[in-house]
């Protein structure tokens, strides 16, 4: 569905980011990822996943991520990793990647409405 497509997407672009691709030239790398429960945080949860993956392959990997994943709740407080009920109530949902290197933003992705100051506080 939609919904896979562009968390996969989101995935995709998040490990070209750290792979170093160019030391393998004419290689294919396939990394699959079965959802088995969602018990909430799953983008976070794939990301995670993802590197372990990655990690676990031996692939050169400029830097190593994580995925975290914030809910805002309706009173402005910060929750991280929510469950699926959680995610609900919440205002907005916040997933952020970070690489562990230079702690820089590799992804973030948002579902919701908040404002800026609310992004920077989370991350």
């Amino acid at each position: 569905g939609v919904m896979e497509r562009s968390r996969e997407q989101l995935l995709r672009q998040t490990c070209e980011a750290v792979v170093l691709g160019v030391l393998h030239p004419r290689t294919a790398i396939t990394l699959v990822l079965q959802v088995l429960s969602d018990a909430g945080s799953l983008l976070s949860c794939c990301l995670n996943a993802a590197c372990m993956a990655l990690l676990d392959a031996g692939l050169p990997l400029a830097a190593l991520f994580c995925g975290v994943t914030c809910a805002l709740q309706a009173d402005g407080t910060i929750l991280l990793d929510p469950t699926a009920r959680q995610e609900q109530e919440a205002r907005a949902i916040l997933t952020f990647a970070i690489a562990s290197s230079e702690r820089k933003v590799l992804m973030a992705n948002t579902k919701g409405s908040c404002s800026v100051e609310e992004v920077r506080d989370a991350l």
